[in-house]
C-alpha cells in the first residue's frame, strides 16, 4: 500500500481510530489534512506523523456547515487535490426509545450522518478529478441491533446505507466508496458517551464474551483496514461494509 503523492483528509483525527489512521497513512507516504475539535490533541497527532512535510491541521466542529466547508477549501488551497476522504468523526450516547430526547437524537444524527453527507458532497467534485475514494467509519451497530444506544444505532445504519448509495452513484465515474464497521475498540469513545471508569472496565470485561476473538480491538487494526480499502489493493471493492469487530457481527445468543 503506497500513498505517495496522494492527499488524504481524515476527520476525527485528534484521537482514537482517526489518530491511528493518520499515523499509518503518513507512514505510507500520504499528504495529510487532519481535522478534529481538540486542536491540542490534533497538534500532537501531527507531530506523531512520520513525514517530512507536516500535515495540514484544520480544527473543525463538524456540526457546523462553515467548518466543513473550510476543511475542503483549505485542503484544496494547500494541496491542489484530494484523493481519499476518511469520514471517521463520530460520537456515541446511551438512551432508549423511552429516554432519548429529540435533542439527543439530533445531536447524534448531525454529528454521525449529516456531517458525513455534507463533507462527502463537497469533496466529490475533487475526488472525481483524481478517481479517488471514500472510506466511512461506521460500526457493528450499523449491521446488528443493540439495546440502550438507540440513536447511535440508527445513525450508523444510516452511514452504511449512505455508503452503498453513494458507491452506486459514483462507481460509473471511477470513485469507490466503502465503510468499516468496528466492534468495541480501545478508544475514549464510550467514556465520552457517558460511561464512568467502573462502568467502562465492566464493559471491556464483557467484551471478552461478546467478541468471538475474545477481546476488544485496537485502533491500529481498524486503521489497517481503512488503509487497505483506500488503496489500490481494494480496487475492485465498492459499496462494502467491512466488519473489524473480532467476529461480533456473526454472533448470536444461545
Amino acid at each position: 500500500m503506497n500513498f505517495a503523492g496522494k492527499v488524504v483528509v481524515i476527520t476525527g483525527a485528534s484521537s482514537g481510530i482517526g489518530a491511528a489512521t493518520a499515523v499509518l497513512f503518513s507512514r505510507l507516504g500520504a499528504r495529510l489534512a487532519l481535522t478534529g475539535r481538540n486542536f491540542e490533541n490534533l497538534q500532537k497527532v501531527g507531530r506523531d506523523c512520520d513525514q517530512k512535510a507536516a500535515p495540514l491541521l484544520v480544527p473543525a466542529d463538524l456540526t457546523k456547515e462553515a467548518d466543513i466547508e473550510t476543511i475542503v477549501t483549505k485542503t484544496i488551497d494547500h494541496y491542489g487535490q484530494l484523493d481519499v476522504l476518511v469520514n471517521n468523526a463520530g460520537i456515541i450516547e446511551t438512551g432508549t426509545i423511552e429516554t432519548t430526547s429529540l435533542a439527543q437524537y439530533d445531536r447524534l444524527m448531525n454529528t454521525n450522518v449529516r456531517s458525513i453527507y455534507y463533507l462527502t458532497m463537497l469533496a466529490t467534485p475533487h475526488l472525481l478529478k483524481t478517481k479517488g475514494n471514500i472510506v466511512n467509519v461506521s460500526s457493528v451497530n450499523g449491521i446488528r441491533s443493540f439495546p440502550g444506544v438507540l440513536a447511535y444505532n440508527i445513525s450508523k445504519a444510516a452511514v452504511d446505507q449512505l455508503t452503498r448509495c453513494v458507491a452506486l452513484e459514483l462507481a460509473p465515474k471511477g470513485v469507490r466508496v466503502n465503510c468499516v464497521n468496528p466492534g468495541v475498540i480501545l478508544t475514549e469513545l464510550q467514556k465520552r458517551g457517558g460511561l464512568n471508569e467502573q462502568q467502562y472496565a465492566a464493559f471491556l470485561e464483557r467484551s471478552k464474551e461478546t467478541h468471538a476473538l475474545g477481546r476488544p480491538g485496537k485502533p491500529e487494526e481498524v486503521a489497517n483496514t481503512i488503509a487497505f480499502l483506500a488503496s489500490e489493493m481494494a480496487s475492485n471493492i465498492t459499496g462494502a461494509s467491512l466488519p473489524v469487530d473480532g467476529g461480533r457481527h456473526a454472533m448470536c445468543p444461545r
